[in-house]
């Protein structure tokens, strides 16, 4: 562990001062060599799948690769070289009275080591978005997808040495969790630590690590349907938040309902989710509306289901859903369906998460969909980055002075 973190420190330096062309040409060369190698990456997912028998749909759905899937990774590494370079950009901040010019740069952070569990795809888009951003990485994915991880690391590592930057992307092979525990020991050569996980692996980081942390938490995502909020529109909205891929973080886990429309929204969008397959636990006001609902527990507002389950509640105000966003949301992102203005502006300015929706689904919380290529993850936290972290979020600024001889006086 110490030599692969001591091998990406050394590589870092080469990374931050590559051009943005060489970057670029290292990306593509990375998206290559998975393209190049895909029949032994669909072999080694296939491998993984076959082991992970009696598992739930959604876990297998985020741990599976097939043509098309995969086909969807290599684009986005593609596209990774498309983006802008954060790296270098230099915006102005102050010229002082004795002549000091003062701005500020842009710069990549180091080495970050990304931990993450089930998609494979963060391999290759961590990678991708890490060498475009002047980093070394080091990756450890979760056992579940060792052989597939194994092998899309092999073609990057391909892609590396063939350009002597062997090293820039380290792949911890040992799925032992005491391997984890080491390397969040190396601040040396470490710079920021990305979990990208359950619960159990976030709070595990948190505490162990003497690494600064940016966290990828659960997803708690709510849907408020307002008492004035166009139903057909607020029907399609709340199915694909929670249908369209429900084993994900941005995926709504509870649906609040206006107790002016719920006698009218509730029955129609419960037979449509009834026939997706979508199980709901729902308050005492809910259950009077929808039979077959199941009652819902204090534990299901704050469960990350990440499942065809659905909670359900009936709101009284638009303060009460506010309030029960704050009381279990995550913080990671919340919408309002809402045809008042206002109140739409209103929800975006007073609720806390890193992405807040007015009129369209949760499901949009990803970086390709806000333009940012790949993701390294959603931060949930407020410090450095917040929401879908891209190119710009895997850099800091540094502040670069040019003077013409000013000294600072003593006295001053």
């Amino acid at each position: 562990m110490d030599r692969l973190a001591q091998r990406a420190k050394s590589t870092a330096r080469l990374l931050a001062a590559s051009s943005t062309k060489a970057k670029n040409d290292l990306v593509l060369a990375v998206a290559a060599a998975i393209s190049k190698r895909k029949d032994a990456i669909l072999a080694a997912n296939g491998q993984d799948i076959a082991a992970v028998k009696g598992r739930t749909t959604a876990f297998v759905d985020r741990l599976k690769l097939d043509e098309k899937s995969l086909r969807k990774v290599i684009d986005g590494v593609r596209a990774v070289a498309k983006l802008d370079d954060p790296v270098g950009r230099v915006t102005d901040f102050t010229t002082r009275p004795n002549g000091l010019v003062i701005k500020k740069m842009r710069v990549p952070l180091g080495v970050i080591a990304i931990l993450y569990e089930s998609r494979p795809g963060v391999t290759a888009d961590a990678a991708a978005l890490c060498l475009k951003s002047g980093n070394a990485c080091l990756l450890r994915g979760g056992k579940e997808a060792i052989r597939t991880n194994s092998a899309i690391a092999d073609a990057i590592e391909e892609a590396l040495t063939a350009r002597g930057l062997d090293g820039a992307v380290g792949f911890v092979r040992d799925p032992d969790r005491a391997a984890v525990k080491e390397l969040l020991q190396l601040d040396k050569y470490i710079d920021l630590v990305i979990p990208r996980g359950g619960p159990e692996l976030t709070v595990m980081v948190r505490k162990e690590s003497s690494i600064a942390v940016l966290s990828h938490d659960k997803g708690l995502v709510h849907a408020y349907v307002d008492a004035s909020a166009d139903l057909s529109i607020a029907e399609e909205i709340c199915f694909n938040a929670k249908v369209e891929r429900p084993g994900v973080c941005n995926a709504m886990e509870t649906l609040l309902v206006h107790e002016k429309i719920a006698k009218v929204f509730l029955p129609q969008m419960a037979a449509r989710y009834e026939k997706a397959g979508v199980a709901l636990r729902g308050d005492e006001k809910t259950r009077r509306i929808i039979k077959n609902a199941q009652p819902a527990t204090e534990a299901d507002w704050d469960t990350e289901y990440l499942d065809l389950i659905l909670s359900v509640k009936v709101v009284a105000s638009y303060e009460e859903a506010v309030a029960h966003i704050a009381a279990h949301g995550s913080g990671l992102a919340e919408a309002i369906v809402t045809q008042d203005v206002a109140l739409g502006r209103r929800f975006q300015r007073e609720v806390d998460a890193g992405a807040v929706y007015v009129n369209a689904s949760t499901r949009f919380t990803d970086g390709g969909e806000f333009g940012l290529g790949a993701e390294m993850g959603i931060s949930t936290q407020k410090v450095h980055a917040r929401g879908p972290v891209g190119l710009e979020g895997l850099t800091c600024e540094k502040f670069v002075v040019t003077g013409s001889g000013q000294v600072r006086d003593s006295r001053a």
